[in-house]
């Protein structure tokens, strides 16, 4: 079967500075106490470049995005970025087969040398192709994020268990919503969405969340973690490190693994992240950086988009310095032609509906006031010259 790679674009934002576009300003509604974009903003990074993978098959794993980082492609050396569950670390004895991470009964956990938190995941495994013992006993393993939340693995094809042990379960929190699974030998699909607790001053902020297809098919839907899960005892909320590693349980049963890759993901607006939705004094920090790269970059221009770009800054920060640039620079501007002739004021036009547009953008939201300086006297003239047709 083929799997399904879960397209999460929100994850890969650029971290260039925000661009400045004066011709697409004055166009959606503008930021407001928790929003720092205006609706349709150019001045949001562009999201960054990621050529897509490919799908897998069950005789071939699929490729991944240009930005996975992997964690085991099924070449013997990859299996040098794992290592024993111990402390001091060393190698696992887990072993390369066949292209596949599989697990040596009695050989303990596995985990990832590398250490990382809120991540899309990739991973397939497969239960043993000939069943043997029932319940939690047959093809169980578990998939451990930051060694502490439990996805479980479990060959459940025709072999009930209690619910919240299921393969797609969050162990011992919640059941999958559906038992997609494939026969045993077969390869099943596992791409997680995972978001770690978030504490501010000893107080959950958020309590993180795990989202799972298991097979193409949505098997958790944002699940709160409620404190990671366990055996038997009811986990309670606590704070998480920033960092984890991805932890792979051995059970007794030989269950494989390939095709372990993970993204990271953008800090969310808890922790400081640019997000659409912010604090209030996020927002207000973020609509103070875009300001400020407008204005510096109005400084370098001259004319009609000089004094458009600084208007443009006023959309994002009420800064009475540049209320005053813009006024200088509005009188100056209409000074340039407005004793004009009409039959020499046609190449204007284009000028003037220009910074019309963003002069009434400006007024309507309260940005400028009605009597600024350009405000009657620009829609007088397009009256006049019939340009309002």
């Amino acid at each position: 079967m083929r799997s399904k790679f879960l397209p999460v674009s929100l994850a890969a934002l650029a971290a260039a500075s925000p661009s400045v576009f004066a011709d697409g300003a004055f166009y959606g509604d503008p930021p407001d106490a928790i929003h720092p974009w205006t609706i349709h903003d150019m001045n949001r990074a562009q999201p960054a470049r990621v050529e897509p993978g490919s799908f897998s098959t069950q005789e071939q794993p699929g490729k991944p995005p240009s930005d996975a980082i992997i964690l085991f492609d099924g070449s013997p050396a990859s299996v040098e970025k794992w290592a024993a569950d111990k402390n001091p670390l060393e190698p696992t004895k887990w072993i390369v087969k066949d292209g596949t991470l599989q697990c040596v009964p009695g050989a303990g956990y596995t985990k990832t040398r590398e250490e990382f938190g809120d991540c899309q995941l990739h991973l397939e495994w497969s239960a043993p192709a000939k069943p043997e013992g029932s319940s939690q006993g047959r093809g169980n393993s578990g998939v451990f994020l930051m060694g502490q939340v439990e996805v479980q693995v479990l060959d459940n094809f025709n072999n009930p268990t209690y619910a919240d042990g299921f393969a797609g379960s969050v162990y011992g929190i919640n059941p999958p919503m559906a038992n997609p699974l494939v026969a045993p030998g077969q390869w099943q699909i596992y791409d997680i969405i995972f978001r770690r607790p978030v504490f501010k001053d000893g107080k959950e902020i958020e309590s993180g969340y795990l989202t799972v297809f298991l097979n193409g098919v949505l098997v958790q839907d944002h699940t709160a973690l409620e404190g990671g899960g366990g055996h038997m005892g009811r986990s309670k909320s606590h704070p998480f490190p920033e960092k984890g590693p991805l932890k792979l349980q051995d059970h007794g049963n030989p269950v494989r693994y390939r095709n372990i890759w993970y993204r990271p993901l953008p800090k969310r607006a808890s922790e400081g992240g640019d997000t659409s939705t912010m604090s209030p004094e996020a927002t207000a920090a973020k609509r103070k950086q875009i300001a400020t790269s407008i204005r510096d970059a109005a400084a370098k221009q001259q004319g009609k988009e000089q004094l458009l770009h600084f208007m443009e800054s006023l959309t994002y920060e009420a800064d009475p310095a540049t209320i005053t640039k813009v006024t200088d620079l509005a009188t100056a501007w209409h000074a340039s032609f407005k004793d004009l002739a009409p039959d020499k004021l046609a190449d204007k036009k284009g000028d003037v509906l220009q910074v019309n547009k963003a002069v009434q953008y400006l007024v309507r939201f309260k940005m400028l006031p009605d009597s600024f300086v350009l405000n009657a006297p620009l829609k007088k003239l397009i009256t006049d010259l019939g340009w309002d047709k």
